[in-house]
């Protein structure tokens, strides 16, 4: 049945029990009135791995609109973190490698948009964007409620180095256990997946099986935050932190976003960010805005970090040659000035020239004095 032209165009997914009940054929559709939403059993959304190995999107999405879908190369496959740039490919490989199959609930076309529903409990709402970028050549990216909120400050990153350190003088750690970490890709510093004692990135001193970790620093999003915090498990994240030298937590989002919080009082919030500031004042609590700059912040605190350690390693050796001689027990240095000759009380404090003449001849070596 052709679909009527209208402004919205859309497919609706109803449950196998629904349609079995009420049954749509092409008759019972008022394709003559303009502005009708037209529905039709829609298939599947689908997820399969891209055969071509050597693209950089290395997904195939599936998305139930129209006659024969629309198919799209994707980096992700879901944009949980960030909005995912698509690009549209020519067909459907009939012997694709499926990832996931997932019910649908809706599928329609506003505009240069496509709103897409799930029939799932979570990551089920999200929309492919269509538009221009410099040049006039197609764009399409897929954002979900989450990452379209995201602050976006029209700023550009700087390039410089962290510190003067250069990327092969200067390795992040990522935690083992951190989910969809940061990749700094536009940092210059290497990275490596190893497990941590404690926060999600960081720095050690002396990188090897003796290596200890100088810096460190746990990411959160607002929500996973407000959840720690409230659950009381915050506290103990703080403990860990503040056990090492130079720790903070740096959090994906604006401050003033707890204030529009509506499933826990702001104020319970804001004071309890308060009192942890107050009971660890050496681990901040850093708000960045969003995921990128909360990634650059990271990467120059941990820079600092480092270079500040090795700072302190480097002074400490000539600073020991200035510490004074511990004192040589009073027996060792009487035995010593009998062997000599040189007078010296039996009791009591052992005279400053008699020890100092000691000290020299030790100095000096065995059998030199």
């Amino acid at each position: 049945m052709p679909l009527s032209r209208s402004n919205t165009q859309g497919v609706v997914c109803r449950s196998a029990y629904s349609l079995a009940r009420a049954p749509r054929h092409s008759g019972d559709s008022p394709a003559g009135k303009s502005g009708a939403r037209q529905s039709i059993l829609v298939e599947d959304f689908l997820i399969a791995r891209n055969p071509d190995g050597d693209s950089k999107l290395p997904y195939l999405l599936r998305i139930p609109l129209g006659p024969n879908g629309i198919v799209l190369k994707a980096r992700d496959m879901w944009p949980r973190t960030a909005k995912i740039f698509c690009h549209r490919e020519a067909w459907w490989p009939t012997d694709a490698e499926i990832i996931e199959r997932v019910p649908v609930r809706s599928c329609v076309r506003r505009g240069a948009a496509i709103d897409l529903v799930l029939d799932r409990a979570r990551e089920n709402r999200s929309q492919f964007v269509l538009t221009r970028i410099r040049g006039g050549r197609e764009a399409i990216f897929w954002q979900s409620a989450r990452t379209a909120k995201l602050a976006r400050p029209n700023v550009s990153l700087p390039s410089a180095r962290a510190h003067g350190l250069r990327a092969d003088e200067f390795e992040i750690i990522v935690d083992s256990h951190e989910r969809y970490a940061w990749k700094f890709t536009q940092q210059q510093v290497s990275t490596r997946v190893a497990p941590l004692t404690a926060g999600d990135y960081g720095v050690v001193r002396d990188p090897g099986p003796d290596e200890q970790l100088v810096a460190s620093v746990e990411r959160k999003s607002l929500a996973d935050l407000v959840s720690t915090l409230t659950s009381g498990r915050l506290t103990f994240v703080l403990a860990d932190l503040a056990s090492l030298p130079y720790a903070a937590i740096v959090v994906e989002a604006r401050y003033s976003e707890v204030l529009k919080l509506d499933r826990v009082r702001p104020a319970v919030v804001l004071e309890g960010l308060a009192e942890c500031a107050v009971r660890f004042p050496s681990v901040p609590i850093h708000f960045c805005e969003n995921r990128s700059l909360a990634q650059e912040w990271t990467f120059r605190f941990l820079g600092a970090a480092l270079a500040q350690d090795r700072l302190r390693s480097e002074a400490d050796a000539p600073m020991a040659s200035l510490v004074p001689a511990a004192t040589p027990p009073a027996r060792e240095v009487r035995e010593w000035a009998v062997a000599h000759g040189i007078p010296v009380s039996a009791t009591g404090r052992v005279a400053r020239e008699v020890t100092d003449a000691f000290l020299r001849s030790r100095a000096q070596g065995p059998g030199l004095d």
